[in-house]
């Protein structure tokens, strides 16, 4: 069933159609908001969450079960850990969307920004969709999710400038790591530990904690 969502503002009466102009649906409005009326939208709706393409189509992401949420608290705790250390970057959660360059809005479950890109946004960008593509993240597959969508989403994240980023599924106990470069590597075992290389010097992840 649909959610009975808020749109972000009316349109003012200028932006009406006349009455001898094709009707607009909602969905078709919803996918060609302005910037600033997606970060509304989103802010009115914030029970639900969202990512937008950068075509302007709007995808409705799925609340996680318990375990999924398990193990992504596994993911942010050992990340931010190694951050507080030496402090040289940020660390965000899956409620964080972040603006690409090429105007998609996403929300990995981790992310990571170097401490001199993220000093160099305006506080209001800080405050709303950071406009720019985080320097790391992973994406952990839940049980709906599609595993050929991840992959296709952290190839756009590799495309817009992250320099590193996991996908793991704890169904079959495997990781890929996309790099910048373009190379993919596959692990296949949980009892293996995933390195931030030199991206994240000296960060370490024991799939382990996964299962």
């Amino acid at each position: 069933m649909t959610p009975n969502l808020l749109p972000p503002v009316l349109p003012p009466a200028a932006a009406l159609p006349e009455a001898s102009a094709p009707a607009i649906s909602l969905a078709d409005w919803l996918n060609h908001m302005t910037e600033d009326e997606f970060y509304v939208f989103c802010q009115r709706n914030a029970e639900l969450k969202f990512e937008r393409r950068a075509d302007g189509t709007i995808e409705f992401l799925s609340m996680t079960g318990g375990t999924t949420g398990r193990r992504n608290s596994e993911l942010l705790t050992d990340l931010t850990i190694w951050n507080r250390q030496g402090r040289t970057g940020e660390v965000f959660d899956s409620s964080t969307g972040f603006r690409l360059p090429n105007g998609a809005v996403r929300s990995p479950d981790v992310a990571w920004v170097r401490a001199d890109r993220w000093g160099a946004l305006a506080a209001a960008q800080q405050e709303r969709f950071p406009p720019l593509c985080p320097d790391f993240v992973v994406e952990l597959a839940s049980p709906s999710d599609s595993l050929t969508d991840l992959a296709a989403k952290l190839l756009e994240y590799i495309a817009n400038g992250c320099h590193l980023a996991w996908l793991i599924d704890p169904k079959t106990e495997t990781a890929r790591v996309f790099r910048a470069d373009g190379s993919v590597s596959v692990v296949k075992s949980f009892d293996e530990t995933l390195s931030g290389e030199d991206v994240l010097p000296g960060f370490q992840f024991a799939l382990a904690a996964l299962r």
